[in-house]
């Protein structure tokens, strides 16, 4: 089933603008269109993407989030 923008952006955990980020980035998925201007996010697709999403101290582009660029010398 489907959900709206607000609905997706509340079901990962993130703002609507952040939502909108990560679809444009592609960290989340493309809606689906029902109708010619009615946008709608699959649960299931979310879930995958979400999924997919680094842990807190995994690896982001390389580089650890645990990493701090002021603790180097």
């Amino acid at each position: 089933f489907g959900i709206n923008r607000e609905q997706a952006a509340v079901a990962i955990g993130v703002s609507s603008t952040t939502f909108d980020q990560m679809v444009a980035d592609g960290r989340m998925p493309q809606p689906r269109m029902p109708s010619k201007e009615r946008y709608v996010w699959d649960v299931e697709e979310l879930a995958e993407a979400f999924r997919r999403l680094p842990h807190r101290n995994s690896k982001l582009d390389g580089v650890s989030s645990s990493d701090n660029p002021w603790d180097r010398r």
